[in-house]
């Protein structure tokens, strides 16, 4: 059995809307809200949804680059939202993550070699050769040559920044990265190699990934386990073939149903939500998902459903199910 890497439980991040100095915020923007999972050491753990159900903030906020409103996430039984300043800069060797824009992620005033170096720099790590052979030896692992260090981020393309962004996240040796939509800035040829590079860096390395992207058949193809997102919330949780072969949420459903198929015969039927994702600021009482849902009935609006498990491995949060 695989060593348990990471625990959220519970985890809430909320934005307030309004208010003052000195008069309390009128409403909160619920971006995470009551969310709980597991991670082992080694595996993807993909989290999917249409934008705004709040998936990157989930990873920011286990990382602890957005304070937590409520909740516990432990790395390796410890408490990132308890850890002090002190303590939490060591933590953040463990802890790295790779943007989704490679554009804006990259400083444009320092050359390659200085935004690789950068981490290495801040936790004082290394003397200048030592941090200057690991960035080239990091640059060569992700597919760039030396001649590179010297360059600035606006003379690559996109997909080579974005190895540059891989690059500097892997130079501390982390164990745990947060793939915040890394290949949906990328051309569909450029998606395909840098996807399977994080596939040889991860056998490489031994490193563990919390794959975010809004493209199931990307979350398909690197992840192990797949958690749908909607409107801040973890409605169903599965083994990658459990979630694509028996998807028991009617918003899984949905979402599978519009992925296309090679198949020309194959017959599916295209499941059409209606009506627009409802405010954060203001969901719907009860299940989120109820307003756009076929299948619901009085018992949604007054209960929201908890993520239960229904089968080995595969959890659904869904009143029509539990």
């Amino acid at each position: 059995m695989s060593e348990l890497l990471l625990r959220v439980e519970n985890l809430k991040k909320w934005f307030p809307v309004g208010g003052g100095i000195f008069t309390p915020p009128k409403h909160y923007v619920k971006a995470v809200d009551d969310v709980s999972f597991q991670v082992q050491m080694g595996e993807t753990f993909g989290i999917v949804g249409e934008s705004g159900c709040g998936k990157s903030t989930l990873g920011r906020t286990i990382l602890h680059l957005l304070e937590p409103t409520d909740g516990k996430i432990f790395f390796q039984d410890r408490d990132v939202a308890r850890v002090k300043h002190k303590d939490l800069q060591k933590l953040r060797r463990d802890l790295q993550i790779i943007f989704q824009d490679p554009y804006a992620s990259l400083n444009p005033r320092m050359n390659v070699g200085k935004i690789v170096q950068e981490p290495l720099l801040v936790h004082c790590i290394g003397s200048p050769k030592e941090r200057e052979e690991k960035v080239e030896y990091m640059l060569e692992t992700v597919g760039l040559n030396k001649e590179s260090i010297k360059k600035y981020p606006h003379e690559f393309s996109g997909g080579q920044r974005q190895r540059i962004g891989i690059a500097r996240a892997l130079v501390l040796n982390p164990k745990l990265i947060v793939c915040d939509e890394p290949v949906s800035a990328l051309d569909v040829s450029i998606q395909s190699q840098i996807l399977n590079l994080l596939n040889d860096l991860q056998g490489k390395f031994k490193l563990t990934y919390i794959f975010i992207s809004h493209d199931l058949s990307v979350v398909n193809y690197i992840s192990d386990r797949i958690a749908v997102m909607y409107l801040g919330k973890i409605v169903e949780l599965a083994q990658k073939n459990d979630l694509f072969d028996t998807p028991l949420h009617p918003y899984t459903k949905a979402l599978l149903s519009a992925i296309p198929h090679a198949e020309i015969d194959k017959e599916r039927k295209r499941i059409v939500l209606q009506g627009d994702v409802p405010s954060p600021i203001d969901p719907p009482s009860g299940c989120h998902f109820r307003t756009r849902c076929e299948y619901a009935y009085d018992k949604c609006a007054m209960n929201a459903p908890e993520l239960q498990e229904i089968a080995s491995g595969h959890f659904v949060a869904c009143n029509k199910i539990n």
